[in-house]
């Protein structure tokens, strides 16, 4: 009798522990009876008739993510792979229709974004699927929200996350995009150039100018100081002709007094012997006397002729 005992007592104890299950947190799991649905069991420990209450199942109810990666052609002829992120989660009051409607919804959710993502590209340009990203995520979400609410699942959200071109097709853009930057490139430099060509010419027109002012200013002291000259050996006695051509023979002695103190000057100064300065004083003496001469024989003829126009009148 004793020896029966044991058995039943450790077989007892088995299914008492077999009454009794856990379920996570996040998750719930579908219990059935006799190969039937029962109820469903969300977390905390719960309590099953052992023998006769199984657990055919556990879902999560975490938020999951499934990543489709679709090939198609563009509205120009361009294959291009688009990654599409599908992020969903089973609904808590639907675990039954998740759990016994569908048996691979990840098969299902990648039928439905191949469905739409062949529907959507082809009506674009390759360069409108780049700017349109979004309008395609928001299609696919329309189109799995949809079918997908029936099986008890909802879609959070979609996302294209990826857009590869063909190879050929890419090095192609990039050297459209790298033409077009050097031809800004060369806009900006020409630009540049420009700016600084007109720049140069304001400057060299703005030192002309001011060069042109110093040697007007330069040569109207110069003229003022002559002017002083002749006033001041004019009150000494001597006349303006005179004065003006001893200024001009002391320029020339000036002149060569600073040719003198050059060493490696290759400049000569003609005529340059002993007797020019006093050549040149008579010549400018004469000549001033000459043309003073001829100026006063030319009013005098003037004079003649006016007289004899008003006699004839």
């Amino acid at each position: 009798m004793g020896i029966l005992l044991i058995p039943i007592l450790f077989f007892g104890l088995i299914l008492l522990i077999a009454s009794f299950f856990i379920v996570k947190q996040q998750t719930a799991a579908v219990i059935e009876r006799f190969g039937k649905f029962h109820s469903i069991r969300q977390s905390g420990l719960h309590l099953k008739i052992p023998l006769v209450d199984r657990i055919a199942g556990r879902l999560s109810l975490k938020i999951q993510q499934l990543d489709v990666i679709v090939e198609t052609k563009t509205k120009d002829d361009v294959f291009v792979r688009l990654k599409v992120s599908v992020q969903y989660k089973v609904i808590k009051d639907k675990v039954y229709e998740a759990f016994y409607k569908l048996d691979y919804p990840h098969d299902q959710i990648t039928s439905y974004v191949f469905d739409v993502v062949r529907a959507e590209v082809p009506k674009m340009k390759l360069d409108d699927v780049f700017l349109r990203k979004d309008d395609i995520a928001i299609a696919v979400k329309s189109e799995l929200n949809d079918a997908m609410m029936e099986y008890g699942y909802d879609i959070i959200k979609t996302l294209v996350t990826d857009i590869d071109p063909d190879a050929q097709v890419k090095e192609a853009m990039n050297r459209i995009n790298a033409a077009e930057r050097e031809k800004v490139a060369a806009q900006y430099e020409g630009d540049a150039q420009r700016i600084l060509i007109v720049e140069k010419a304001k400057a060299e027109a703005e030192s002309k100018r001011l060069q042109g002012q110093g040697i007007a200013d330069q040569r109207r002291e110069i003229a003022r100081g002559l002017e002083e000259s002749v006033d001041v050996l004019n009150n000494v006695g001597i006349n303006s002709q005179e004065a003006s051509a001893l200024i001009v023979v002391t320029q020339h002695y000036d002149t060569l007094q600073s040719i003198g103190g050059e060493t490696n000057s290759n400049l000569i100064l003609l005529p340059n012997s002993p007797q020019a300065g006093s050549q040149m004083l008579n010549d400018m003496v004469a000549s001033f006397t000459a043309s003073n001469q001829i100026g006063e024989a030319m009013k005098k003829n003037n004079k003649t002729k006016g007289n004899k126009g008003a006699d004839l009148a």
